[in-house]
């Protein structure tokens, strides 16, 4: 089976606006763009789209859903990493939050959690290794638009192409300081089941 991860056009956050609620970030205008254009330039039907509880994944996904009417929609627990305590965080501004973003990375420790709200690397790696499970039961010929997040969809690529890597070194590999965003916003992220493994493919549904 085939399956495209497509991380979220620009949202408010993306843009530098606080935020006080994670889930509740909206797209900007050129989010919304990019959400129609994601949607016109697919040429095969899905069998099933999915989308995280997240409001900007659901305004992205939202013209993919017009076009492809008849076509299932679940939501399903794929939302964003959020490794910082929100309840300390919402509210600031990335650059706010740097020194706390580079003492986190720089420890590199899997299962530490910063608090409540918040979750260990090693439970997003646990989060998408069952995202990735629940893909891989579907029938062979299944093709699957799946409207997720940046960091998300990283740790899924971590795990089908760093297979050989513990969460420690994947993690130690995982942050880009300094560096674009390793998934860009609306970008499209392929992966093909085998029947015995993942392995990274095309994103572009031919």
């Amino acid at each position: 089976m085939r399956v495209i991860f497509i991380r979220h056009g620009e949202s408010t956050g993306n843009a530098g606006v606080p935020c006080h609620d994670l889930g509740a970030i909206e797209l900007t205008e050129l989010g919304q763009e990019q959400a129609r254009e994601v949607a016109a330039s697919w040429i095969e039907a899905p069998a099933l789209i999915v989308t995280s509880p997240y409001t900007r994944t659901q305004q992205t996904a939202a013209p993919t859903i017009a076009r492809f009417p008849g076509v299932p929609v679940e939501v399903w627990p794929i939302e964003e990493f959020t490794y910082l305590q929100p309840a300390r965080w919402n509210g600031t501004r990335s650059a706010e939050r740097m020194p706390h973003l580079e003492r986190y990375w720089s420890a590199a420790d899997p299962d530490y959690c910063d608090g409540e709200g918040a979750e260990s690397f090693a439970t997003l790696l646990r989060r998408c290794e069952a995202a990735l499970a629940r893909l891989a039961a579907m029938p062979p010929a299944s093709l699957v638009y799946v409207f997720g997040h940046g960091q998300f969809i990283q740790a899924a690529r971590a795990i089908v192409a760093d297979a050989h890597l513990d969460d420690q070194a994947k993690m130690r590999a995982f942050w880009r300081k300094g560096e674009p965003p390793a998934i860009s916003n609306a970008q499209r992220v392929g992966f093909r089941w085998h029947g015995r493994r993942w392995e990274c493919a095309p994103a572009i549904a031919a």
